[in-house]
């Protein structure tokens, strides 16, 4: 399928294996009260990363709806989360296709900071394997030796990551 705005992949853990999932995220004009609506991720986690997002990226949505939905119906419990949602929300909040080929992961802290993750290696090579290109991730978790065709962009901050995307979409 022909990617569009608003979605990015990451990979995430059922049970023991690695699981590649997709992130949607649609932003509208508001009409009246924004609605702030996530389906398979945790509600709160949505406001404290439109706040982040708001505080450290220079993003105001709050004349916007956000609807944040992984697709397939799966729950996702861990923030390496983080990254990905707010690429996704800002990826459709300026109508910029996030390629196909990117992947990110990476937990998102109150003052913008972009945490390390477990097994960042395994999600490094699981997207590889699945030919993704180019991987948004933490500076924390920056491998010796990325795998073979792909391309790591390590961020330690949010803008870091918001400018890699703006100069590269």
């Amino acid at each position: 399928a022909k990617p569009s705005p608003g979605s990015m992949v990451m990979v995430t853990r059922e049970a023991t294996r690695p699981l590649m999932i997709e992130v949607q995220a649609l932003v509208d004009q508001a009409s009246g009260n924004p609605k702030r609506i996530c389906v398979g991720l945790d509600q709160n986690r949505l406001a404290l990363q439109l706040a982040v997002l708001h505080k450290h990226g220079g993003v105001a949505t709050h004349d916007q709806d956000v609807f944040v939905n992984v697709v397939g119906g799966i729950k996702v419990n861990e923030t390496a989360s983080d990254l990905v949602v707010m690429l996704a929300i800002m990826s459709s909040l300026r109508d910029r296709v996030i390629p196909n080929d990117w992947i990110a992961f990476g937990e998102v802290g109150l003052t913008g900071e972009v945490r390390p993750v477990y097994n960042a290696i395994e999600r490094l090579s699981e997207a590889q394997k699945h030919g993704f290109k180019v991987a948004i991730i933490p500076k924390g978790n920056l491998p010796k030796k990325a795998p073979k065709g792909l391309k790591i962009v390590p961020v330690e901050y949010l803008y870091q990551a918001l400018q890699y995307m703006a100069e590269n979409t």
